[in-house]
């Protein structure tokens, strides 16, 4: 495997990925008042409304690489320290709550194609020096965590929830934890399958 550079503004990285050899970095650090700007645009981008306006042209002024037509919906989070490791092209949609982040003890890269959807809830989180692409056309199921690429047009979906135990002490505000955890009673992964998927091996 070849060196990889991950270049990030005037921020560069480089690493050798053949034998996991230490990281030579050279950040060029962005001054205070840079850093304070880009923290209030984004917690206005997060709040305001405009999901394809004026959401659009705030992470614009961070220096997220946004394309036309894109969607950003209510409260989504795009790198805080590094935002112009962040792309979005054209088409995609970031719906209610998903997380990016685009650095690991150093910036990488999120790379998000044309007409790619991530799902509500969703958190994709890049490594140092690496660049993490969701493919063009492809879909996220809503809250999945994403730390590795994902091919386009494939839709990507984390395995669903299911019954582990039988609760027989509840937990309102008035009750203690440990009396609730007694209380537990494991279920058998068939029976919680069944109840997940009903009629799966009616």
């Amino acid at each position: 495997m070849e060196n990889t550079t991950v270049s990030v503004g005037n921020e560069v990285a480089s690493n050798c990925a053949t034998d996991g050899a230490s990281v030579e970095r050279n950040f060029a650090r962005k001054s205070l008042l840079r850093r304070l700007s880009n923290r209030v645009l984004h917690a206005l981008c997060r709040s305001l409304p405009g999901s394809g306006s004026l959401r659009v042209i705030l992470h614009r002024l961070r220096g997220v690489q946004v394309g036309k037509g894109v969607f950003i919906g209510d409260d989504v989070y795009i790198e805080n320290e590094y935002p112009e490791a962040v792309e979005i092209h054209e088409g995609a949609s970031l719906t209610l709550r998903c997380v990016i982040v685009a650095h690991t003890r150093g910036p990488g890269r999120v790379v998000i194609e044309k007409n790619a959807y991530v799902g509500a809830g969703c958190i994709i989180v890049a490594s140092a020096n690496r660049t993490l692409t969701i493919g063009e056309g492809a879909v996220i199921s809503a809250g999945c965590v994403i730390n590795s690429s994902v091919p386009k047009y494939k839709l990507f979906a984390c395995e669903r929830g299911k019954v582990v135990a039988e609760v027989t002490r509840p937990l309102p505000l008035c009750a203690e934890y440990m009396d609730f955890v007694k209380g537990l009673r494991p279920i058998r992964n068939d029976k919680s399958d069944r109840q997940t998927r009903p009629g799966v091996d009616d």
